[in-house]
């Protein structure tokens, strides 16, 4: 288990101390995913006709994912062991991203499910942007204006700063910056996927039924066709990568032990950095198109720098 000790600060608060092998873990997690993050983002600047409305919100999404990894990475990385200004400023950096993430993340299946069975307003993405932007900052924001972001001893984190341990109110904060949020995606989420599934089988049916009608093809296939992808495994990413820290969170409600279990803390630490390396894995890497085109640019990449040192 990680280990346990009483740290410097006047109230003498009980720490709990990463091995280096669980920090080494997570930090590696946090940087694959800032890569992940950053080549979804590079692949939506250099390739304009690849764009769509649903992988513009990835790109959302890997934006507040790459905000976390940075984040998480240098409170892993600094250790703190007080309330300092850094530890204030790298918590509420990651209460932000995070909790922006858990918004756009429902935003994406929210968007998907509208883009079957109804065609979403223009408007929609306006809300979106003001939802999973605003709620976020504004809860930051008070968090922090309000002295309740700060070190926490890493009992419902894996080294970085969130909910200072010293708050009264603190499984209220907890909640309010993250946890209900979190949870409440956990619902929604796997409704949206039924709904989805089961609108993209009725349509399915409905092709088949009446092919010999419509040889040309159905108006309506190309929705079917665009919901039926890869967008639609974000939730089960999602719910594999963060359930892990709400198990984490139940168990020091519970004052269990199993808190600093290892290999929950390593889940814990993975799932909560890594969502940006999944999303690269799926829709980058697993991409055959933009696969294709990644590797061309680095064959072109290494051509013109074998051409440049044989011109020297």
């Amino acid at each position: 288990m990680s280990e346990i000790q009483r740290d410097g600060s006047p109230g003498g608060l009980l720490r709990s101390d990463l091995y280096p092998f669980e920090r080494v873990t997570v930090l590696l997690s946090c940087a694959l995913s800032f890569v992940g993050s950053s080549l979804i983002i590079c692949t939506h600047v250099l390739w304009p006709e690849l764009r769509s409305r649903p992988r513009q919100l990835l790109l959302y999404l890997s934006v507040a994912d790459l905000l976390s990894a940075v984040s998480y990475f240098y409170g892993v990385l600094r250790d703190f062991e007080s309330s300092s200004w850094d530890c204030v400023l790298q918590g509420a950096l990651s209460t932000f991203s995070n909790t922006s993430s858990f918004f756009w993340t429902v935003a994406v299946a929210l968007y998907l499910y509208l883009l079957i069975v109804h065609s979403p307003p223009e408007s929609l993405l306006c809300w979106i942007h003001l939802i999973s932007w605003g709620i976020p900052l504004v809860i930051t924001i008070t968090a922090v204006a309000l002295q309740k972001i700060g070190y926490d001893a890493s009992y419902v984190s894996v080294g970085w700063c969130w909910v200072s341990i010293t708050a009264k109110d603190r499984l209220l904060w907890m909640l309010l910056t993250g946890k209900v949020w979190e949870m409440l995606a956990y619902i929604i989420l796997p409704i949206f996927y039924l709904l989805i599934k089961k609108h993209i089988s009725q349509a399915h049916a409905a092709l088949s039924e009446y092919r010999p009608i419509l040889a040309s093809g159905s108006v309506y296939q190309p929705r079917v066709s665009i919901a039926d992808k890869k967008l639609l495994i974000i939730p089960l990413i999602f719910i594999l990568l963060r359930i892990w820290s709400t198990v984490r969170f139940f168990l020091t409600l519970c004052d269990s032990p199993a808190v600093h279990n290892p290999v929950l803390v390593i889940l814990h630490g993975v799932g909560n950095t890594f969502q940006g390396g999944a999303n690269c894995i799926l829709f980058v890497l697993c991409t055959d198109v933009i696969r294709g085109r990644l590797l061309s640019l680095l064959c072109c990449c290494r051509y013109s720098h074998h051409a440049a040192g044989y011109g020297t």
